[in-house]
């Protein structure tokens, strides 16, 4: 499959981004108070709102990463595995784990049960992106950005083929370009 940049239309803005963040900031330093914070990024997709959201919720925290795969070439195993887990011990701590993208709830569900053997004092999850509806494992996501329908997405961290991570906004691909790609 072969898109470019032309087959995809802005779904959020570079501002309205930046305002939520803002807001989820200041709603996850209520829900943890005013003591440190450990947040655990999901590489690679997550790596440009965490750095947004560690900002804007502010006080003492410290940020660690890991990767996970569920993935053999384009096609999805439906195992995950941990390919680079965290540097720091989490145990006793309050845990922010951090995602850009929910759909099917499997890598999320691997995540919330290997977090909580590790026995933080508690573990909340945030997820840019939640799609609903392509949902085949309930998840708890105690903050979600924003709640999209079923469309492949890129920018602000989210990629097709390792692209598009830059892109200051988050963008689907457009409805003729994808009645087409389902023929």
């Amino acid at each position: 499959m072969d898109l470019s940049l032309d087959d995809f239309e802005v779904l959020i803005s570079e501002d309205r981004i930046r305002e939520r963040c803002r807001e989820l900031g200041q709603e996850i330093r209520a829900a943890v108070g005013d003591g440190p914070l450990v947040c655990v990024g999901v590489l690679k997709g997550s790596f440009i709102f965490m750095a947004d959201l560690v900002r804007a919720i502010g006080g003492p925290l410290t940020c660690d990463f890991l990767r996970v795969s569920s993935y053999e070439g384009t096609r999805s195993t439906g195992n995950v595995r941990i390919e680079f887990d965290l540097t720091q011990p989490i145990e006793g701590a309050d845990v922010l784990l951090i995602e850009d993208i929910v759909d099917t709830g499997r890598t999320a569900e691997f995540l919330l049960q290997s977090f909580q053997v590790r026995q933080p004092r508690s573990l909340r999850f945030c997820s840019l992106l939640d799609k609903p509806e392509r949902r085949v494992v309930e998840v708890p996501v105690d903050h979600v950005g924003f709640t999209i329908a079923n469309r492949f997405v890129i920018g602000y961290g989210l990629d097709f083929d390792g692209r598009y991570r830059d892109l200051p906004d988050i963008r689907a691909l457009n409805p003729k370009k994808e009645a087409e790609l389902a023929h």
